[in-house]
């Protein structure tokens, strides 16, 4: 059972509180952020960096219109593909042998519209992979890809036949060459 308050009471709870969240002391949060280069402090920043930082804007590749890109498709769940290659080995994929793709990239990456336009027209079938996604990202962990772009080519088993990071990768991959990993 519940005992009465009075109005005065209450208001001298309420005085209370406010008092006490007044006088409330955290901790500062530290931000880092990348500079030149590598990660450091924001506090240790020199006051034009500070500034700068603080009028940074994110932006989005949209793409230029100039040419069509395919719809980003997220992955949701897929047959279980064969381990990733070692870091030592070396693919050849001379290649009749590819039959689809999954292309891992990001909105924001400077890197993946060359690796798009250039998978369009590749002889396989394929799917773009949003890692800005969760799922997207998880299918990523799953198959090792620690960067956008990557491209995971496949045979006709789905076992993955080889990689490639960039235009130049998939050219000596689609016609024939050794491609170091």
């Amino acid at each position: 059972m519940a005992t009465a308050r009075t109005l005065k009471e209450v208001e001298a709870e309420l005085a209370q509180a406010k008092e006490a969240l007044a006088n409330v002391k955290g901790t500062e949060t530290e931000v880092y952020a990348r500079i030149v280069g590598y990660y450091r402090s924001v506090r240790n920043w020199n006051k034009g960096k500070r500034e700068e930082y603080g009028i940074r804007k994110m932006f989005v590749y949209e793409g230029d219109g100039n040419h069509a890109e395919p719809a980003p498709v997220v992955v949701e769940a897929a047959a279980p593909v064969a381990e990733a290659p070692k870091a030592e080995a070396t693919l050849f994929a001379g290649n009749s042998d590819i039959v689809s793709y999954e292309l891992f990239a990001r909105k924001t990456c400077p890197n993946c519209p060359p690796v798009k336009e250039y998978m369009a027209s590749a002889p396989a079938a394929g799917t773009i992979v949003d890692v800005d996604t969760e799922a997207g990202l998880a299918r990523a962990a799953e198959l090792g890809v620690f960067a956008a772009p990557t491209v995971i080519m496949y045979n006709a088993l789905g076992a993955e036949v080889a990689r490639a990071h960039n235009v130049q990768e998939l050219e000596a991959v689609f016609n024939g060459a050794a491609v170091a990993c």
